[in-house]
C-alpha cells in the first residue's frame, strides 16, 4: 500500500484530501496547529516548518508520495520544499504540488493553460512560481504542480467570509471586468486521487471547464445562499476584461471529474 503524506492536512484542502485518500492509502497528515486529536492521532504528525526541519519526519515515514497544501512563511515554505526535493531525489518518491492560478496573474488578455510561460505581479504569485520551476528540473514522474483557480465548498473559508461580509451588512468587494474560473473542494480531491491512481505525470488545471465573471458567479453564490439583496462595492481595475482563469488544453481529465460554474454554485451553496 502506497504511504502518502499530506503537507498541512488540518487547513481545508489538506483535511479534505485526507478524508478522500485515508480509506485507500496509508495516508498520513501534519499540522502546526489544530485541536487535540491529532496529537493523539498516529497518522498526524506536528510540524512547524519556521522552526522543524522536515527531513527527520519524511525519513522517519519515508512516503512515497507528498501533497503540499502548506501554508505560512513563504520562505519557510521554499526552504521545506527544497529538503522535500533533496528527499525524492535520493528515495524515488514524487511531490504533489497544490500551486494557484495566481502564478498568471501579470497576465490579463487570456485564460492560462498548463504549459504557458508563468509571470506574477503579486509576492504570493511569485512564490509559487519559486517553487515551481525548482519542480519543473526533476524527472516528470517525480512531481505533480496542480494549479487550483478559487476553492469554494459548502464548509469553506470563502463561503464562511461571504456569509460573514453579509450578516454584517458591509458591502463586499467584487469586480466586474475579471473572468475567473472557480473549483470545488469535493471536486479536487476526486481529481487528485485520479492523479495518484493513473499515476499521471506533469502539470494539471483544475479549475471549472467554462467562464464567468467574478461578479456575476458572486452574486449567484449569494442567491444560492439564500440571500436576496446583499450590498456589492464593484471595483473596476481595467477598462477592458481582464482574465484570471486556468484551463486545461494539454493534461484533460476525463469527463465524469470535470466541474462547471454552475455545479460550483450548487454544490457550496446546498444544504
Amino acid at each position: 500500500m502506497k504511504r502518502i503524506l499530506i503537507l498541512g492536512a488540518s487547513g481545508f484542502i489538506g483535511n479534505a484530501l485526507y478524508k478522500e485518500l485515508c480509506s485507500y492509502f496509508d495516508t498520513h497528515g501534519t499540522y502546526r496547529t489544530g485541536n487535540k486529536i491529532h496529537g493523539e492521532n498516529n497518522q498526524f504528525h506536528h510540524l512547524d516548518i519556521e522552526t522543524e526541519n522536515i527531513e527527520i519526519l519524511l525519513e522517519n515515514l519515508k512516503p512515497d508520495i507528498i501533497i503540499s497544501s502548506l501554508r505560512g512563511n513563504f520562505d519557510a515554505q521554499i526552504g521545506t520544499h527544497f529538503s522535500i526535493i533533496n528527499y525524492i531525489l535520493r528515495h524515488n518518491s514524487k511531490l504533489i504540488f497544490i500551486s494557484s492560478a495566481n502564478v498568471f496573474d501579470a497576465f490579463t488578455n487570456f485564460p492560462s493553460y498548463e504549459y504557458d510561460k508563468t509571470l506574477s505581479q503579486s509576492v504570493y504569485g511569485r512564490f509559487k512560481i519559486k517553487i515551481e520551476n525548482a519542480l519543473l528540473r526533476l524527472p516528470n514522474h517525480q512531481y505533480n504542480i496542480v494549479r487550483l483557480p478559487m476553492v469554494f465548498g459548502k464548509s469553506s473559508p470563502r463561503i464562511k467570509q461571504i456569509k460573514t461580509i453579509i450578516d454584517l451588512n458591509e458591502p463586499m468587494e467584487v469586480f466586474p471586468n475579471v473572468v475567473i474560473n472557480a473549483t470545488e473542494i469535493q471536486k479536487v480531491t476526486q481529481q487528485i486521487h485520479y492523479i495518484i491512481n493513473r499515476k499521471k505525470q506533469g502539470v494539471f488545471h483544475l479549475g471549472s471547464s467554462d467562464l464567468t465573471h467574478q461578479k456575476d458567479f458572486i452574486e449567484d453564490i449569494c442567491k444560492g445562499l439564500g440571500y436576496e439583496n446583499p450590498l456589492f462595492k464593484n471595483v473596476y481595475d481595467s477598462n477592458y476584461d481582464r482574465f484570471l482563469a486556468v484551463l486545461p488544453k494539454d493534461n484533460k481529465l476525463p469527463k465524469n471529474l470535470e466541474i462547471t460554474i454552475s455545479q460550483v454554485v450548487e454544490a457550496s451553496t446546498k444544504l
